[in-house]
């Protein structure tokens, strides 16, 4: 008998879902508010009248599903089934996710990080297809990544392995709600390239953005590209201190995991090589060079499918 599984990505705006017949092909997909300051209990109850919507959509039943997965942006005890924190959501605070929906859907359900299961998407079916050791930044609001080395993810002692947002570029910078500064989340994201964007006007440089917008609070990262690609000067200079110090980064990731291939996903990845260029050219100059031959830097290929696919993937993988 077919076996079908659920994928779904909770992002703080949308819940994402999909089901996947045993061969990864999508038989149908619906989104939905998050409605992140509603409390953990409204959230998944939202979550389960997307899966059975969609079920419905597709003649399925939850009987003919094998199991479940789910992207969950934050900190988990990922065996436990129990997202411990999520920055995005009001009173999210030891959710008991998998037990809840086991319990509703009388089928295996299991978490794990939204990069994650990011990552086993464009690992298996995007663009780090047979590759045993590959990197996925994803670029957005703020920066995430997931790390392949010799065929195996990387999870470490708490599952937080790959935290290369709070990588220290200065050894003190911009504060980071992580405790710390200097992150490079702080610099590399979209939320980052704003603020870089924001300090050089309020120095005094002009930009074409500012007649754009009534305030400051309005500018996006997609209009600092726009005015780059206008040859605007304080676009351009502010996306290339960005994608230099993307730069540094991967030349740490290149030097400390030695990837074949490092994926670039997430809203920014629109950037492409006004952001890549100057990126390429700090790993050219700076990386060790027989890991640096090695390595390519590509943009991810499957988009705001990549954490359905993956978390349904992820959860063929825990049975």
């Amino acid at each position: 008998m077919e076996s079908y599984f659920i994928g779904v990505d909770l992002g703080g705006t949308n819940i994402k879902t999909a089901v996947f017949d045993s061969t990864f092909e999508k038989l149908g997909e619906n989104r939905a508010p998050t409605g992140a300051a509603d409390g953990w209990q409204a959230v998944l109850e939202r979550m389960n009248i997307c899966a059975k919507e969609l079920l419905e959509q597709c003649g399925l039943t939850m009987e003919q599903v094998a199991a479940a997965g789910m992207g969950i942006p934050g900190l988990m005890d990922r065996k436990a089934g129990i997202s411990q924190f999520s920055p995005n959501f009001t009173g999210w605070k030891d959710v008991p996710v998998s037990p809840w929906f086991r319990e509703k859907w009388g089928i295996p359900v299991f978490i794990d990080n939204d990069v994650r299961v990011n990552l086993y998407g464009e690992w298996k079916f995007g663009a780090g297809r047979g590759r045993e050791n590959l990197v996925l930044l994803t670029l957005g609001t703020g920066l995430g990544s997931g790390i392949v080395m010799d065929g195996r993810v990387l999870y470490g002692t708490t599952g937080s392995a790959g935290e290369v947002g709070h990588m220290n570029m200065y050894r003190e910078g911009r504060p980071c709600r992580c405790g710390s500064s200097g992150c490079l989340g702080r610099y590399v994201s979209a939320l980052g390239m704003l603020r870089t964007f924001r300090e050089k006007l309020d120095s005094g440089k002009e930009s074409v953005v500012s007649q754009w917008v009534k305030k400051p609070e309005e500018i996006t990262a997609k209009m600092i590209s726009e005015a780059f690609d206008l040859g605007d000067e304080t676009a351009r200079e502010t996306l290339t201190e960005t994608g230099e110090m993307l730069g540094f980064g991967l030349v740490n990731l290149i030097n400390l995991f030695n990837p074949e291939r490092i994926i670039i996903g997430g809203g920014m990845a629109a950037a492409g090589e006004r952001l890549l260029a100057p990126a390429r050219k700090v790993v050219q100059k700076h990386a060790l060079e027989i890991s640096r031959n090695a390595c390519d830097l590509v943009t991810a290929q499957l988009g705001n499918a990549a954490g359905m696919l993956g978390a349904a993937y992820y959860a063929f993988t825990q049975i």
